[in-house]
């Protein structure tokens, strides 16, 4: 078992695809996103001993498919990716050439 101390905005790479990101918490949780491919069976602990079921291969807990977003709420994502993606650009920029920041 490998013991880590995490700040957020970290994440952990398992293997070639997986990735799991520490987003913040407080003195009781902590939240964590967990990319990984769909194949990939992802339980939590509590989900297991609600039923009844150890964590062998075979034993996946079926989940129900996920509701579709609104447009409303794809808008905002699709929003927020797009600023992101301008500001990595901006940084990018800025770092390939630093006289750019100050009028140069």
């Amino acid at each position: 078992m490998l013991k880590l101390t995490v700040k957020a905005g970290e994440y952990l790479l398992v293997g070639d695809n997986i990735k799991v990101v520490f987003t913040g918490g407080s003195a009781n949780n902590m939240h964590v996103l967990v990319d990984a491919p769909k194949s990939m069976n992802i339980v939590r602990s509590t989900a297991l001993e609600k039923y009844g079921m150890a964590a062998d291969p075979g034993n996946e807990v079926k989940h129900h498919k996920d509701r579709e977003l609104s447009p409303e709420a794809k808008e905002k994502i699709k929003a927020i990716l797009m600023e992101e993606r301008k500001r990595a650009r901006r940084e990018e920029a800025a770092r390939k050439n630093p006289l750019q920041r100050y009028g140069g």
